[in-house]
């Protein structure tokens, strides 16, 4: 087979930036997928995608081509902090949590100290130890003396081989106290993207599943916010679905993701042209809706109007790639898990592992916001974190597809 052109090279190299497969990269540029794992393996070792010197064919790219596509490529490479590195910043008294160790993506926190976790994520061109073990939800109980998550047993009729579960999030109707959960479920292995909406039954660790909710503007759901029983805002990471789309999308800096509301009798597009709009959240008195945009390493604030849509009235650059936003009702505080290094997280390298990073948000209305950072770790001890929640003095931080840590401060 004829070698790559560079400037299918660079290409290459940006779509597996872009979270592609390497098999989707090859038939892309009609190659082979070996040719692609090696590309990929030299610019590791190298920092360049070209082979030594040889003769052959004449350039295919001018010269002021070539400084377009280094420049477009250096950009990308900032833009997903590919050169950080991290100062160790570890929290005292932490434990890794037994039975998790394929990941522990997002977590609701229950006002009772019951944390819900969903574990098992299977994202594109994303680490999985576990590829072929299906998602599952854990509960853990904060208030006792041994942490031992336990999972969770799902009504019968429920597709448990397709499950694949990302950003969750919980609702207490208070008229009769119910727990609603409800999850964003990608079916594996095609990836097609749905809301599953469960009941809680602490007393037996069981969900009862009530329905499945699709719609055309659900089809990259991210994360999820509940705010009633049935209704929800979510946050999509991607305006298209084709996988080609995708990587162009994301390679060029397309902003066209959106923050969607639900409910029975209405969907729309809440607020648009966000670059990846990943985790979400909700203030405390209800009035604003928070979003972490990962590829801008920042977080909107968006107040929440009467007809459901919702305008901006700030960000806050948090220089690190933010994940789930995990909200303290207490003090306002928001806790976010981060990607320190996209690149590393991207191109996983178990001989230099992606880091984790925790930062904690002060004053967020305020003037002068403060961005702390709580945690950080060169992969270590905790490799891509995506979450981090506390409760009464324990801090619990999950991972996309490594393990889990619980931290007690006291």
């Amino acid at each position: 087979m004829p070698r790559v052109p560079a400037h299918l090279r660079e290409r290459a190299l940006g779509m597996l930036q872009g979270f592609m497969r390497t098999a989707d990269v090859a038939r892309a540029i009609n190659c082979h997928v070996r040719t692609v794992r090696r590309l990929r393996q030299r610019y590791r070792e190298t920092g360049r995608t070209a082979d030594h010197p040889r003769s052959g064919r004449p350039r295919v790219t001018t010269p002021a081509q070539d400084r377009y596509i280094r420049i477009s490529h250096l950009h990308d490479r900032s833009r997903i902090l590919a050169t950080r590195e991290l100062k160790q910043n570890h929290l005292p008294n932490c434990q890794y949590l037994k039975g998790i160790a394929y990941g522990s993506e997002d977590i609701a926190i229950l006002p009772n100290g019951l944390a819900l976790i969903s574990s098992g994520l299977k994202y594109p061109l994303t680490q999985n130890f576990a590829p072929d073990v299906p998602g599952k939800i854990l509960v853990l109980d904060l208030e006792e003396d041994v942490l031992k998550p336990v999972e969770l047993r799902i009504s019968h009729g429920f597709d448990l081989q397709s499950f694949n579960p990302h950003g969750i999030s919980a609702y207490i109707d208070h008229t009769d106290d119910t727990v609603y959960l409800f999850v964003v479920n990608h079916l594996h292995p095609h990836f097609t993207s749905q809301i599953e909406l469960f009941k809680f039954l602490d007393e037996d660790n069981t969900l009862i599943h009530l329905k499945t909710i699709k719609h055309e503007l659900l089809l990259n759901v991210n994360d999820i916010v509940a705010i009633g029983p049935e209704t929800f805002y979510a946050s999509s990471d991607h305006y298209f679905t084709d996988t080609i789309l995708r990587i162009f999308e994301k390679f060029v800096g397309l902003a066209w993701c959106n923050i969607i509301y639900y409910s029975p009798g209405e969907v729309i597009s809440a607020a648009a042209d966000f670059g990846f709009a990943n985790g979400i959240n909700i203030s405390p008195d209800g009035r604003y809706i928070y979003v972490a945009d990962l590829l801008d390493s920042i977080v909107h604030v968006l107040e929440i109007q009467d007809n459901k849509t919702l305008t901006r009235v700030k960000v806050i650059n948090v220089g690190s790639l933010p994940d789930n936003i995990h909200v303290d009702h207490e003090t306002g505080d928001l806790w976010i898990g981060c990607h320190p290094n996209g690149w590393k997280f991207s191109f996983y390298n178990k001989d230099d592992p992606p880091g984790s990073e925790i930062l904690r948000i002060k004053n967020i209305h305020s003037e002068k916001p403060v961005v702390i950072q709580e945690y950080a770790d060169n992969g270590s001890v905790l490799q891509g974190s995506s979450v981090a929640v506390n409760y009464d003095g324990k801090v619990l931080i999950g991972t996309v597809f490594h393990k889990a840590l619980c931290c007690d401060l006291h």
